[in-house]
């Protein structure tokens, strides 16, 4: 007998990540995606998904109504997008994930996946490091059975028309780069986000119950775990708390 597929909403949607997770959802035919977003994007030839577009003030509640069995977060802002403003880039990376995450809880959704940074620390000096590390422990203690929470280092892939020139040139150099990171520096090697979302996917309606935290390595693996124990369906976890 088929197993029932999983039911995922995704937040952050048109993002790099998002619209990564979209295009390799086509491989995971165990998963009925839904996605929540406040504009209209192009999405990837052969989308196999649904599309809701709302103002993210009422994404809590569309999320509490649905009662998915997976909230899968790939929010995140950036420091030029706002105008240099922290505070509005606090109100989605820290703010909108919690209202969304509380709802999910609330809701009795069982896993959230997400994805936060290498380097996450609630008590880093670096604002987006430490906002990144303090919405990491706010959704730990909320009321899932599982947390997922990928922390991947710069991330790689095609931003459409949104233009990051330290990124593209980090990017440019990573090849290079990357071949000095080695042992524990592994983890702020460059990632394809299509790799990021393939480790989402994977990891959704994961089985052990916990608080769970991959780096690159766990990234990587996610999906072969996932082909290994039951074709797409995934297995443990890279790293638990």
């Amino acid at each position: 007998m088929s197993e029932r597929p999983v039911r995922m909403v995704l937040i952050g949607a048109t993002g790099l990540v998002g619209m990564s997770l979209i295009a390799e959802a086509r491989s995971f035919p165990h998963v009925r995606l839904t996605a929540l977003s406040r504009r209209e994007a192009p999405l990837p030839d052969g989308a196999r998904m649904e599309m809701i577009i709302a103002d993210p003030a009422n994404w809590p509640g569309a999320i509490a109504d649905m009662k998915p069995d997976v909230l899968a977060c790939a929010l995140g802002t950036t420091i030029r997008a706002v105008g240099g403003d922290e505070q509005a880039i606090r109100a989605v990376d820290y703010g909108l994930v919690l209202q969304c995450a509380k709802a999910a809880a609330h809701g009795g959704v069982r896993q959230m996946v997400m994805v936060s940074s290498v380097g996450a620390d609630p008590y880093a000096k670096n604002f987006y490091l430490r906002t990144k590390g303090e919405i990491e422990d706010a959704v730990k203690k909320q009321n899932f059975r599982r947390v997922d929470i990928l922390r991947p280092g710069l991330l790689r892939g095609v931003r459409g028309s949104e233009v990051r020139r330290a990124e593209r040139l980090a990017t440019i150099a990573a090849p290079v780069t990357d071949l000095l990171l080695h042992g524990q520096y592994r983890r702020f090697r460059s990632v394809q986000a299509s790799d990021v979302a393939r480790a989402m996917l994977a990891l959704s309606g994961a089985k052990a119950d916990g608080r769970f935290v991959h780096d690159n390595d766990g990234i990587w693996r996610a999906p072969a775990l996932a082909r290994a124990k039951r074709g797409a369906i995934p297995v443990g976890p890279a790293q638990a708390d």
